[in-house]
């Protein structure tokens, strides 16, 4: 599976086409699944572009994209710079339109709370583990196995750092025998090292502007559906299992 990660955190200072808008997110979804992907993982926007989960931007969101690509699983982020813990947790208690799924980080201290909430609103969870610390924890819960899937989420941009982070993420969870399928991907530097990476160990991954603009030639990519392409070009080249540095 490949999921389209349109916009994260980003603004148009980082790429000129970074979708902020309803309108521009679900033209983005389209062109996205055109491109080949499977998935769109969102951050919804306020009208001043700031991220927010108010249950009215969530719902005009939520309804132009499914308008506009039908039947595609929509996941959301419930980051931790959003808001603070009590009231991230308040407005997805609120939510009139639901998320098929949301992307919870267990480095952030009201994680177990927030996928109790999601799982007992009918809301697939993507738990997200950026350390070997986070799979512990997130092993330990007593909601472990029923999560939607595992993000193997890599922010260090040294590419043997990264691939060894994400080693150690995996033999937390091989451990554990969770039977839960699993995403990885990087960020930035570490955005196309670590989605061959997946490829080569037959886990699902995502690409998009969230994650990085660069092209794997280093050159910038023109939109969400050119990354996409672009990852899809790859995995029809299986990578060589030689020259991948990660284990576990």
């Amino acid at each position: 599976m490949l999921q389209a990660c349109l916009n994260g955190s980003r603004t148009r200072d980082f790429h000129r086409l970074t979708p902020l808008s309803a309108a521009d997110l679900a033209a983005d979804a389209v062109a996205a699944l055109a491109a080949g992907a499977s998935e769109i993982h969102i951050h919804v926007r306020g009208a001043d572009g700031a991220e927010t989960l108010a249950p009215d931007m969530v719902a005009q969101v939520l309804e132009e994209v499914r308008a506009r690509v039908p039947g595609t699983p929509i996941g959301l982020s419930t980051h931790g710079r959003i808001a603070p813990g009590a009231v991230r947790l308040d407005a997805v208690a609120h939510w009139s339109a639901l998320p098929d799924y949301v992307s919870v980080n267990l480095i952030e201290p009201e994680a177990p709370e927030m996928i109790r909430l999601a799982l007992s609103r009918g809301i697939g969870v993507e738990a997200g583990l950026w350390s070997a610390d986070d799979a512990e924890r997130f092993v330990a819960l007593p909601e472990a196995r029923q999560v939607l899937r595992i993000l193997i989420e890599i922010n260090e941009q040294d590419e043997a750092e990264g691939l060894a982070a994400a080693a150690a993420i995996r033999k937390v969870l091989a451990r554990a025998s969770l039977d839960v399928p699993a995403l990885q991907h990087g960020l930035d530097a570490t955005m196309w090292p670590l989605y061959r990476d997946a490829l080569m160990r037959g886990m699902d991954g995502r690409i998009g502007l969230e994650d990085g603009k660069l092209l794997p030639s280093g050159e910038e990519a023109e939109d969400n559906a050119a990354l996409i392409k672009a990852a899809l070009e790859i995995a029809r080249v299986p990578p060589n299992p030689v020259a991948a540095t990660g284990t576990g």
